[in-house]
């Protein structure tokens, strides 16, 4: 029989209070177009329960704490394409949804040169209410869609979006877009070439980051082992800060996700012709 202790230490308290907002939000859910955008860093939130983690206001607000202006750009992105777009509400320093959890960076304790005091020293029962509450439910989300896309017989090509520092580590970056990609890159390289086609921007080839199965899960997880078409896009931090520059960019993106899924879809056609 458990004493008085134990069972206290067995009632964990939800991670989230009632009046805060879901992890995970879904916008344009029945859009029927081939895309499903995803946006794993899309917010800073930090649940009350856990403070501030310990640190200022301002460094929540810059790239360690979330991928700036970028959900704005998924956001016109979905209406232009008409296509879901599923987004994560909390900051990355709570959990990255974007990482296997329980590797290093799944919960940092420095993000880039910058101590998480909030993040040290964590329980295994801390971890995984972190996970539970925060990390399972955007990705259940996401799973939810394919399926119901699936049976529905509406295609599905996803768009991983994300946003990068014009400088990391004293070094200035010279890409304005990144187009990143590992296994079934056929749509991933498609828009490569479309975006260089352009001679408009400076393309990164797998850069300023690589898609691997170390450092993401969304990819990894929901379009390779799903056998999907995708593609993960890198924007300049500095070109999406504002509304004129997240609409302009999803304007000019928008017509070249459209014109590659054009070109793979033909490509098919004739494979199986």
């Amino acid at each position: 029989m458990q004493n008085l202790n134990e069972v206290i230490e067995d009632v964990s308290v939800p991670l989230l209070f009632s009046d805060e907002p879901a992890p995970v939000m879904v916008e344009n859910r029945t859009g029927d177009s081939p895309f499903l955008i995803l946006c794993d860093h899309g917010g800073k939130r930090i649940p009350r329960q856990l403070g501030d983690l310990g640190l200022p206001q301002h460094e929540i607000d810059r790239h360690i704490g979330w991928d700036i202006g970028v959900l704005a750009v998924s956001r016109h992105l979905s209406r232009l394409l008409n296509a879901p777009l599923v987004h994560q509400r909390y900051s990355r320093l709570v959990i990255d949804c974007n990482r296997l959890p329980g590797i290093p960076s799944s919960i940092p304790v420095v993000s880039e040169a910058t101590p998480i005091p909030g993040n040290i020293g964590l329980s295994q029962q801390d971890r995984d209410q972190r996970r539970d509450d925060i990390f399972t439910p955007y990705h259940d989300a996401i799973r939810a869609i394919l399926a119901e896309r699936k049976q529905h017989g509406i295609p599905t090509c996803i768009l991983a979006m994300h946003s990068f520092t014009p400088v990391f580590h004293g070094e200035q970056r010279p890409w304005q877009v990144g187009v990143l990609y590992q296994h079934q890159a056929d749509y991933a390289l498609t828009v490569l070439e479309q975006l260089h086609n352009t001679q408009r921007w400076c393309v990164g080839d797998n850069q300023p980051y690589s898609v691997s199965d170390e450092t993401d899960y969304a990819v990894p997880q929901h379009a390779n082992k799903n056998g999907l078409p995708y593609v993960e896009i890198e924007i300049r931090q500095d070109l999406i800060a504002q509304p004129a520059g997240q609409l302009a960019w999803a304007e000019d993106l928008a017509p070249i996700f459209t014109d590659s899924w054009n070109v793979l879809t033909r490509q098919q056609y004739k494979k199986e012709a």
